[in-house]
């Protein structure tokens, strides 16, 4: 599992997306979590703008799991 560090009290979940390079714009967002079975915590998300914190799990198929820690934080 790979850990994503980011910066702030969240990051959304298109942001991730489009860093990560899954999706080109955050436009793609939409269409992509409605036909693809993303999951943060265990659960499926397919809301774009889901906020995600420190110690979230997300799970994208095909790609990666990874966990989202904030940069400086000691937690986990």
């Amino acid at each position: 599992m790979k850990i994503f560090p980011y910066k702030g009290d969240y990051i959304t979940l298109q942001q991730v997306l489009k860093v990560l390079g899954v999706i080109g714009a955050g436009g793609d967002a939409k269409g992509f979590l409605s036909e693809v079975e993303v999951t943060v915590n265990g659960e499926r998300e397919t809301r774009r703008g889901r906020k995600l914190r420190d110690g979230d799990r997300l799970l994208i198929p095909d790609y990666d799991e990874m966990i989202l820690k904030t940069k400086g934080s000691d937690s986990l």
